[in-house]
């Protein structure tokens, strides 16, 4: 396995694991199984690929981020206005994003970003590891984010909403408030890291985000198998740690020869191991 294949397994797996962060806000914090992920990344791809086009990369991140944002907000009050199960709400904004991420591309189901400066050309002097460098550090600044965030006031009622909405309920906090603010920074983040992505691979493509709520899963499950804390910070080391192992046992599998098209079965069946072997364990502990 040369330089360049472990370069863009560690890369990938980066973008990964900022995905796998906003995922961690709806899926662990706030207990909600959210599927606009695959909509909102593919949402933050085609808003970011726009802006990039027009030569505006940065600011690209930021207005996908506040297009996830908008998109986490309509399942977040489908949710609670609407009182729509979470599990259909989440393909419904999934399934109108699909149009809109169309719209968005100008109607196109692709877009090259090939001869444009992203967020990564003005680092090149750094050589080999330029855009490695980019991306992680995206990755510490949303975890020292998340990892204050999440113990403000605001944080910790976020949390104790998934941990026991009728508690929080009861001590006057609006629980519908939480979930759509829980929801719509999840989605901002899970846009932000397609608007990362787009701009890595230099294109932006309408399938983009398919498959993104296993990968998220994934990456969240090993990574909670491997470090079993409860701390936050923990936590969000773990999602992390997961979402890098999950893209390098994927860039492994295919340098030994696994057809691509049969990805989207590892990735499934990872999930299934990692969730099967913590089963085991807490039923070893009871005996």
């Amino acid at each position: 396995m040369n330089l360049t294949v472990v370069l863009g397994a560690l890369e990938l797996g980066g973008i990964f694991a900022i995905m796998s962060l906003g995922l961690y806000i709806s899926y662990k914090v706030l207990n909600l199984p959210d599927l606009t992920v695959d909509g909102s990344f593919t949402f933050g791809c085609a808003v970011s690929a726009m802006f990039t086009v027009h030569a505006m990369p940065y600011l690209g991140l930021i207005a996908s981020f506040i297009a996830g944002v908008l998109a986490g907000m309509v399942t977040g009050l489908l949710i609670t206005k609407i009182k729509i199960m979470p599990l259909l709400s989440g393909i419904l904004t999934m399934t109108a994003l699909y149009s809109i991420n169309l719209r968005v591309m100008g109607d196109s189901p692709n877009v090259s970003l090939f001869e444009c400066s992203t967020i990564f050309t003005p680092f090149a002097f750094l050589g080999t590891y330029h855009k490695l460098i980019v991306i992680y550090l995206l990755v510490i600044i949303i975890c020292l984010f998340l990892h204050y965030f999440l113990r403000t006031q605001l944080g910790l009622a976020l949390r104790a909403c998934g941990d026991n909405e009728g508690m929080v309920r009861a001590s006057s906090i609006d629980t519908n408030k939480m979930k759509v603010l829980g929801l719509s920074l999840a989605n901002g983040i899970v846009s932000m890291s397609g608007a990362v992505f787009a701009q890595h691979q230099t294109y932006s493509d309408i399938t983009s985000g398919t498959g993104m709520m296993v990968i998220g899963l994934a990456s969240i499950i090993v990574g909670l198998t491997f470090i079993k804390k409860d701390k936050i910070a923990f936590q969000l080391f773990a999602v992390v740690l997961g979402a890098v192992f999950y893209r390098g046992v994927l860039t492994v599998a295919l340098q030994l020869g696994l057809p691509s098209g049969d990805l989207k079965l590892l990735s499934a069946l990872l999930v299934v191991i990692a969730i099967a072997s913590t089963t085991v364990k807490r039923r070893k502990k009871k005996c």
